[in-house]
């Protein structure tokens, strides 16, 4: 079998076998869906119904969406690719005759589809309930490889960021950053047409708003393929840069004699 879809493989059975830990994430998932529920409502009515162009309904599909592209992603991922970096979990792995980097993110991308599918589905049933059918069902159904090319972003980013341990042997600090641009800029908290205009425009301009803007602007109404293709183009983009980073990191090692 292909080493990385071995990897996928691998990382997809090993979620499903810890339902404890799933249910416990798609439990906060359903709380955080009731929870900005009640908030987006009110901040809505409160607005005559509409919020730059976001009614209710749409705003709130949009929230799901969002929320589940970044619940793929393990929450401290960067802070623990850096910690396998400086305790020389890498520099073992190093020794197997695949790439590093391609089998990480192989086996992070299967346990992510294990848990986006159950977040999706949990999601959506929730949001059903609580505002009612989605803006459009096209929109629900573009919104699903979206969610998942979101989170492949994402898991891009997290070794790129995390790589930086193979210099500084931590990434704590690296991980406290990232978050936060996955959650303002990259629109997890709220749609970018939100944002004081200035802060919009850089938003669009940088590869975070892949990561969950993009799967909750479409699940809110708006099916618009060249979305999917402005995710694929940061997706190759980030790819790239994460095996740029680890490359480098790697070379460093060897010539350090890690």
């Amino acid at each position: 079998m292909n080493p990385y879809l071995a990897g996928w493989r691998l990382g997809f059975l090993r979620t499903i076998r810890s339902p404890g830990d799933m249910s416990v994430r798609i439990g906060f998932f359903a709380i955080i869906l009731v929870v900005m529920t009640a908030l987006w409502t009110a901040a809505v009515d409160a607005n005559g119904g509409s919020l730059h162009g976001y009614t209710r309904t749409s705003l709130l599909w949009y929230v799901f969406a969002a929320q589940t592209a970044v619940l793929g992603v393990r929450p401290r991922s960067v802070e623990e690719i850096g910690d396998e970096i400086g305790s020389g979990t890498v520099a073992v792995q190093m020794l197997r005759p695949v790439s590093v980097v391609g089998l990480r993110m192989s086996i992070d991308m299967g346990e992510a589809c294990a848990r986006l599918i159950a977040s999706f589905t949990v999601g959506a049933l929730i949001t059903w309930l609580f505002v009612g059918a989605p803006p459009s069902l096209a929109a629900l159904g573009l919104a699903a490889p979206a969610v998942v090319l979101g989170c492949a972003a994402n898991i891009a980013s997290c070794h790129a960021f995390g790589g930086i341990a193979f210099w500084l042997l931590d990434a704590k600090a690296s991980w406290f950053f990232f978050q936060k641009l996955v959650f303002l800029p990259g629109g997890m908290l709220i749609p970018l047409e939100l944002l004081p205009r200035p802060l919009e425009l850089i938003s669009f301009a940088l590869p975070f708003a892949t990561m969950a803007y993009v799967p909750g602007r479409i699940a809110s109404g708006h099916p618009d393929p060249l979305l999917l293709l402005w995710q694929l183009g940061w997706l190759a983009v980030l790819l790239g840069m994460a095996g740029a980073v680890f490359a480098a990191g790697e070379r460093r090692l060897q010539v350090m004699g890690g």
